[in-house]
């Protein structure tokens, strides 16, 4: 992050915003800066990712579907605007320890003992690690003692949109980011690769809300992508995952999305227009006054 911070320092604080006299690297004014920041960069991001799948990705007829909220568009966005302010406090004092220099993140190639092989292996190491310990995290966050008060307003989203991606409880958002902030206190990484992974995997939190539940066949399940995340916000106690299947497969919570097998929410509104479903029904009626009646004679 001081990449960032001495970017817009050089570029806007020092010559437009802070007093000469106040040193770039004073920590209160670094604190200052980071909170500034944190907020607008997390607003940009979530605004403009969210907003491009929303409108060039997401299927439009899922809001048809009779679990989509009225006006649930506008509720995700509030409160996400909602959250990312109190998501960004204890972000910042992560950010400020890494600027103040106390991460292993590093400057240069050279400085990788495996030079770009490092860089490389320390991206799939990120991967890995962060989808471990959001798996566990996330299965934590449905324990009953935990779930109604932190976790279920990120499920009140049964059929999600790209902008629910990011509308979670703070304590909640901030729980599941902590991974991505903890790695590098812990291994080793570039510091270029790190903000490109940081942007990376909420660019990814977006896809797996976006409602595009393609995939490769010899990928639908390993990746868990939206089809598995949509079924985890339909069926709750499945697909934690973040990026993988893995730890799914490992801690038994692993479903096959329904989607997968002609019974998502776009073959659901499928039957829905076709008038399946209320046939369905209406046999369901009849059949259960027909045991009624049945029962009565009986």
């Amino acid at each position: 992050m001081d990449l960032v911070l001495n970017y817009v320092d050089y570029n806007f604080f020092t010559p437009y915003v802070y007093p000469t006299i106040w040193p770039e690297d004073e920590p209160f004014r670094q604190i200052i800066s980071l909170l500034i920041v944190t907020n607008l960069g997390a607003l940009v991001l979530y605004l403009l990712f969210a907003t491009l799948s929303y409108y060039l990705v997401f299927d439009h007829s899922l809001k048809q579907h009779p679990q989509f909220l009225e006006n649930q568009v506008q509720l995700e966005i509030k409160s996400t605007l909602q959250s990312l302010p109190w998501i960004s406090i204890p972000t910042v004092a992560l950010f400020f320890a890494e600027v103040r220099g106390y991460s292993r993140l590093y400057d240069n190639i050279e400085d990788s003992p495996y030079g770009w092989l490092g860089v490389i292996l320390s991206m799939l190491s990120f991967l890995f690690f962060t989808d471990m310990c959001i798996y566990w995290i996330h299965r934590f966050l449905h324990h009953k003692l935990v779930y109604k008060r932190l976790h279920k307003p990120h499920h009140r989203w049964k059929v999600a949109t790209p902008f629910a991606s990011h509308a979670f409880h703070p304590v909640d958002g901030f729980l599941q980011s902590i991974p991505y902030h903890l790695y590098p206190f812990l291994f080793p990484l570039h510091k270029v690769t790190y903000l490109g992974l940081y942007v990376a995997v909420n660019v990814w939190t977006i896809s797996i809300h976006d409602g595009d539940y393609r995939v490769p066949d010899f990928l639908k399940h390993i990746i868990n992508g939206s089809a598995h995340h949509t079924d985890h916000h339909l069926y709750f106690d499945y697909n934690y995952g973040q990026y993988f299947t893995l730890w799914d497969k490992i801690g038994g919570s692993y479903k096959s999305p329904s989607s997968f097998e002609g019974k998502g929410p776009h073959d659901y509104l499928k039957k829905l227009k076709s008038g399946e479903l209320a046939s369905i029904k209406n046999d369901r009626a009849a059949e259960d006054l027909m045991n009624r009646d049945s029962l009565k004679n009986k």
